[in-house]
């Protein structure tokens, strides 16, 4: 990272550029399939919706500036919580004809496939205590089934990464309003004085990392009910509670957003109970994942202004949910997260 690009490589690098037709004669080649292909976005990859005669998948090519290892390393992930967990509604990696769980493209890129996990995204169902709840518990499972695993690319640096926080500083002139931006930087001066010195002495573990609604599937006929989750580009070895505030940061009810937080911690608390150095820093890295939103957000749409509406598609609520913090005496916070 450096002052003119503080994000790396890997959040400012454009998506590869690969034709249908081309996908689609790598799929026939590689996997022995063939069928129709629909273009999925992508904040950093490329990647195909493909129906084919024996289902549905997702034929992916990373970006060029990703490392093998950290694409392998989602791979290798995503076996584990098949052994561990295999009820888990996640992607399975589907092997090439050659035994392989990837495929070298000649530009260095690695392209696999997935199998395609059906549901409704998130953000088009109606918020609720019973999907926020079932929220919590399916983010605890997922972090569950996660542990014990381990990999030479668990600690890639990414931003998004909410121990890597203090790096967000250069990002903030972006945030064009100068209250947000304020708030966002008092954070900051938090996360740096208070938060990080705590994180060392709590569980830390591969998570997923980017559980925002548009990575979680509710079901078709019951929309209070996760069935699925997608999307492990942001796994890193981190505190587990990072995957729990990065879920709850969405699910915040403006109108009520304590008790709104207190319920997706409340489910999570019964499928992966907190340790009491937990249970302090919940509210605390949850603001921490809306900041990282509002800066990263705000600093990308400015630079790719023809893909603002994609990248700022979480903004708002990050916003609303850290303008909704802001409003609530910190003791009391403190207080509704301490789970018996």
């Amino acid at each position: 990272m450096t002052q003119d690009d503080p994000l790396g490589p890997m959040l400012t690098s454009a998506p590869p550029v690969l034709s249908m037709q081309d996908a689609l004669a790598l799929l026939q080649t590689h996997y022995g399939l063939s069928g129709d292909a629909l273009a999925l976005t992508s904040e950093r990859d490329l990647n195909f919706r493909i129906s084919t005669g024996a289902g549905r998948f997702v034929l992916k090519i990373a970006n060029d500036s990703e490392p093998p290892a950290v694409t392998r390393f989602q791979n290798a992930a995503l076996l584990h919580i098949a052994a561990r967990d295999p009820a888990l509604p996640v992607p399975r990696v589907v092997p090439t004809l050659a035994g392989t769980t990837d495929v070298v493209l000649p530009g260095g890129s690695l392209m696999r496939l997935l199998t395609y996990v059906e549901g409704v995204p998130m953000y088009r169902a109606a918020p609720s205590q019973a999907l926020r709840r079932s929220m919590g518990a399916m983010a605890a499972r997922l972090t569950r089934a996660l542990e014990g695993f381990a990999h030479p690319a668990a600690d890639h640096v990414l931003q998004w990464d909410l121990k890597q926080a203090a790096a967000l500083r250069p990002l903030l002139p972006a945030i064009a309003d100068d209250a947000l931006r304020g708030l966002c930087s008092d954070w900051l001066d938090r996360f740096t004085r208070e938060i990080k010195p705590a994180l060392a002495f709590v569980p830390w573990q591969v998570v997923h990392a980017d559980l925002n609604p548009h990575n979680v599937l509710v079901d078709p006929e019951d929309a209070t009910r996760v069935s699925g989750v997608l999307d492990f580009g942001d796994m890193v070895h981190t505190p587990r509670l990072c995957d729990l505030a990065v879920a709850a940061s969405y699910q915040i009810d403006v109108a009520n957003p304590l008790d709104s937080l207190a319920d997706v911690v409340a489910a999570w608390h019964r499928e992966l109970p907190f340790q009491p150095e937990e249970q302090a820093l919940i509210f605390d890295l949850t603001a921490i994942r809306m900041v990282t939103t509002l800066a990263i957000t705000s600093f990308r749409a400015a630079r790719y202004p023809e893909n603002a509406t994609y990248i700022l598609r979480n903004f708002e609520t990050a916003r609303a949910g850290l303008l909704g913090f802001a409003s609530l005496p910190r003791d009391a916070a403190l207080a509704r997260m301490r789970m018996e």
